[in-house]
């Protein structure tokens, strides 16, 4: 009896603290992401734009160049590794170009063809995609969040075959997200990989070759680069500025590249705003600011995370995540 009453009371007990925690908690946390995704804009002449921002971020950030006056506009991110799959964020054609002295048909009269895929969001909210082969569609798919191949058959002459196109349909943003959908490569006949990088390219809506993107980089800053002239932006103002590839400590790796280019340039600063997003932005600001020994008037615009729309739960997690992160960032920049 004595053992059960002690149960309970802990039971009640921890209800209590984590209503409580609750209570006075959340608003706490809500108060540190709104401080932590504040936008402080400075007079200023460049614009950085973070490499590893999904494309809805890297259109606000054109618009943000065009419209506010600046000369020049500075994309930087770490290399990329060949395995990481490619960000297919806007209803659009990724269209893979086979080599066809790659290409043996082995007398094979039916021919497997596989993309390497995966959602970011599941259930109804997942990404669709169909598959063409040149004109013809051969396959229409419903991504799942886990990485796996989606095959279609096919009976033809592989050398015949002048492109093989993966169209996303139904891009969205809403309180459930950002549905985006992911790929890493084309398979045919479990031997001949095509991987996106260098093979293939990115048509942004229609595929009329006016928004197309050819994916020959090889570093999210080249990526960011690729996106923003793909916009209009005249390619002799924008300078991708690659760092090292890391595992950690990406951002700051990023301020040191950036560091290290500005010694070598004549370009005459009269201040730096750069671009980033959600709960991220406070750190970038913090580095870049440290880094350059605060030389320079810089500013931080903190474009909308359209994840934080999902549960609360996401928001709440981010900010303690992000919050830690800026107290190891505190210690790791105290040399500079």
């Amino acid at each position: 009896m004595l053992k059960h009453l002690r149960k309970k009371t802990i039971i009640i007990l921890l209800t209590v603290f984590i209503v409580v925690s609750g209570i006075f908690g959340l608003p706490i946390i809500y108060s540190l992401s709104d401080h932590l995704s504040a936008t402080t804009r400075v007079d200023a002449n460049i614009l950085i734009v973070e490499g590893w921002l999904p494309p809805y971020a890297i259109e606000m950030a054109y618009h943000e160049f065009m419209n506010k006056g600046y000369n020049q506009i500075i994309t930087t991110g770490i290399g990329l590794i060949s395995h990481e799959y490619y960000m297919v964020a806007m209803n659009g054609y990724l269209i893979f170009y086979p080599q066809r002295e790659n290409l043996s048909d082995n007398n094979i009269s039916v021919h497997k063809i596989e993309v390497d895929a995966f959602s970011e969001l599941g259930g109804e909210n997942a990404s669709r995609f169909n598959i063409f082969i040149d004109d013809s569609l051969v396959g229409n798919f419903q991504a799942e969040k886990k990485k796996r191949k989606y095959s279609v058959s096919w009976k033809g002459n592989l050398t015949t075959i002048d492109s093989i196109m993966v169209q996303f349909i139904n891009d969205g943003i809403g309180e459930y997200g950002d549905r985006n959908l992911y790929i890493k490569g084309i398979t045919i006949d479990q031997k001949i990989k095509i991987p996106y990088q260098k093979n293939s390219e990115y048509d942004i809506g229609t595929l009329d070759g006016t928004r197309r993107i050819t994916n020959n980089f090889a570093s999210y800053a080249e990526l960011a680069r690729n996106r923003l002239i793909s916009l209009g932006i005249d390619s002799s103002i924008i300078k991708a500025i690659e760092s090292k590839r890391v595992k950690i400590n990406k951002t700051l790796t990023s301020a040191l590249a950036f560091r290290d280019w500005l010694k070598t340039t004549d370009l005459k600063v009269k201040g730096i705003n750069i671009v980033s997003m959600g709960t991220h932005a406070r750190r970038t600001w913090m580095t870049y600011n440290k880094i350059l020994d605060k030389k320079y008037d810089i500013g931080v615009i903190s474009l909308p995370d359209y994840n934080a729309h999902t549960p609360r739960s996401y928001k709440v997690l981010k900010t303690i995540r992000e919050t830690i992160r800026i107290v190891y960032y505190w210690f790791i920049l105290i040399p500079y």
